[in-house]
């Protein structure tokens, strides 16, 4: 069983329920690098050094400071920390109830298993659950975790609860400027092309099998300067040219996408419908863009009180297939 990284209860009215959190994700395994000096590959260390006194300190010495505008630096050790009165130190409150898809997918941080505390019953467990679980909604709390508070989202999945830290909306940074300024216009063909190529790439698309390329290139470098070779230089292609002819980019996108799946292109569908005249369609960046951030700093002015934005509850988890190479020595 892994090691919890949290424990305390989950406060439900006058329902106490004890649990502990478990990180709910982990890094694939790669081979691990150090920083080495580049001349004789001899190893780098980091030391903990007072400026004042000229000397390397101790873990146990080192405390956190905040410098005042006066020049002063007050200094607050883990004792001033422990004593912050906040109760979420201890106790997940739940403050509210709201769809999964209030929530903007911007905010989604750290997911972590709620795991039954040690001898506590399962009643009250399985009653907060159940609960959720028939509202079809999640679960806003609050949680200190690492010397930090979080807003958090209780949320079924399975026979298990989950809950996933999110980001506060000052968090969130503005998008304006971001996006394109001038009107664009757009046929009706465009649009179906494009929609075209999107399905094409869709299909049979399995998210479990996709490989971490780094990985393996990284492992293949190492594995060939260890045994004295020539590491293969593989040209990485550069972001494309610009698109003069967009209806005909997409064509031939449509086109390589199906000959990869051995797919015959065929005239039909979106590339019938290119051939037809059409009137252009207008769209305004500058109102969408505005639509858009409008709705977004609505949404990210409502806090712990009623957070309302958008998203979708991340999925059932699924087993990771074993494609990462062996980790180097």
């Amino acid at each position: 069983m892994p090691r919890s990284v949290w424990t305390g209860s989950i406060t439900f009215g006058l329902v106490s329920v004890p649990v502990k959190l478990y990180p709910a994700t982990d890094t694939h395994s790669g081979p691990v690098l150090h920083q080495v000096h580049q001349e004789d590959g001899s190893r780098i260390r980091l030391k903990r050094f007072c400026e004042a006194e000229d000397r390397e300190v101790e873990y146990g010495e080192i405390a956190k400071g905040w410098d005042a505008s006066d020049g002063r630096v007050v200094v607050l050790t883990d004792e001033d920390m422990a004593e912050l009165p906040v109760p979420s130190k201890k106790i997940i409150d739940v403050v509210a109830f709201l769809p999964a898809d209030d929530i903007d997918p911007l905010r989604w941080d750290s997911p972590y298993y709620v795991g039954l505390g040690d001898k506590a019953p399962a009643k009250p467990y399985a009653l907060l659950r159940e609960a959720l679980r028939a509202s079809g909604q999640v679960a806003v709390t609050k949680i200190t975790m690492r010397s930090r508070e979080s807003l958090a989202i209780l949320r079924v999945q399975d026979d298990l609860m989950v809950l996933q830290t999110i980001r506060w909306a000052d968090e969130i940074r503005s998008t304006d400027g971001l996006g394109p300024e001038e009107d664009v216009d757009l046929r009706p063909q465009e649009l179906a092309m494009a929609r075209s190529l999107m399905e094409t790439l869709s299909e049979g698309f399995d998210l479990d099998a996709e490989k971490d390329t780094y990985i393996v290139a990284l492992s293949e470098l190492i594995t060939a300067k260890a045994e004295g070779a020539t590491p293969v230089h593989v040209p990485v292609a550069e972001g494309g040219a610009e698109v003069i002819d967009l209806m005909a980019a997409l064509k031939s996108s449509v086109a390589a996408a199906k000959a990869q799946r051995g797919e015959a292109a065929s005239g039909s569908g979106a590339d019938a419908a290119a051939t037809e005249p059409a009137p252009r369609k207008t769209v305004s960046a500058r109102k969408a863009t505005a639509s858009g951030t409008a709705k977004a700093t609505k949404d990210a002015k409502k806090s712990v009180s009623g957070t309302r934005t958008s998203s979708r509850t991340p999925g059932k988890k699924t087993a990771a297939k074993k494609s990462a190479p062996k980790r180097a020595s």
